[in-house]
């Protein structure tokens, strides 16, 4: 089975509410990880972040990375909202993974959250399990 490493900025990861998603794609989680430091990200109505990569004026985004087979990463990008998609995303480390990314639509009225530094530090939200 050929497998991906998929990171999620949001409600894919543990604990959260569309983690069941990821799970029902056999997604194994892997590791924490962060973002090098040319991300930004929006909450979206409070109900999910939003993600972008930029030149400028970015942080470093706490993450989940997880490896998921290929042949469910179409089913899983379906189940996700509309306005994320998958792209390169590129770690601390400089390795870059498939990533859940924003199109820039999704966030037009919408708050940035970048200063928490990510979903979790947004929402409060820690996974202790």
């Amino acid at each position: 089975m050929t497998t991906t490493l998929l990171a999620v900025n949001g409600t894919l990861m543990r604990g959260l509410e569309l983690n069941p998603n990821m799970l029902a794609a056999r997604g194994v989680f892997v590791r924490e990880d962060k973002t090098d430091a040319h991300y930004r990200i929006w909450t979206i109505n409070d109900r999910h972040p939003g993600m972008i990569r930029v030149l400028e004026g970015g942080v470093q985004v706490a993450l989940e990375i997880w490896s998921l087979p290929m042949d469910s990463l179409g089913a899983l990008l379906l189940s996700e909202p509309a306005g994320l998609s998958i792209g390169k995303v590129k770690l601390a480390s400089g390795e870059e993974v498939l990533g859940v990314l924003a199109e820039p639509w999704l966030l037009e009225g919408q708050d940035e959250i970048s200063q928490h530094g990510g979903w979790r530090g947004y929402t409060g939200h820690t996974f202790a399990g």
